[in-house]
């Protein structure tokens, strides 16, 4: 099962994002679950990254694993974070309902000062 842990701000943007294991829908390699699963999530990471004056720090140390953490995001760039945020985490939601034995989301809201 592939355990997703993403924590949001009170606004719904994705601060942190951890991801553990695989799906175990079909044969490694041609796992459809763990490929849509990495689509969105590497591409969140990567776009969250690139944009302007936003600092995204993320790690995948080994095969199914993968961590990032949003450590600044411009006021400039908020709009389009929450939007990638939000097509993230319903895309990985999505994948809990359809696939319960291949996936687990859990979410944490947390509180900005």
């Amino acid at each position: 099962m592939i355990r997703v842990r993403a924590r949001i701000d009170n606004d719904g943007l994705l601060l942190d994002f951890e991801a553990r294991g695989h799906a175990g829908q079909g044969p490694q390699g041609s796992d459809i679950v763990c490929a849509a699963f990495t689509v969105l999530a590497r591409t969140c990471f990567t776009a969250l990254g690139r944009l302007p004056g936003a600092v995204v720090e993320g790690r995948a140390p080994r095969p199914g694993d993968l961590d990032f953490h949003v450590e600044a995001m411009p006021d400039s760039e908020r709009d389009k974070a929450l939007g990638m945020s939000a097509f993230l985490l319903e895309g990985v939601a999505a994948l809990a309902r359809e696939y319960p034995s291949g996936v687990g989301l859990s979410m944490e809201a947390l509180r900005r000062d």
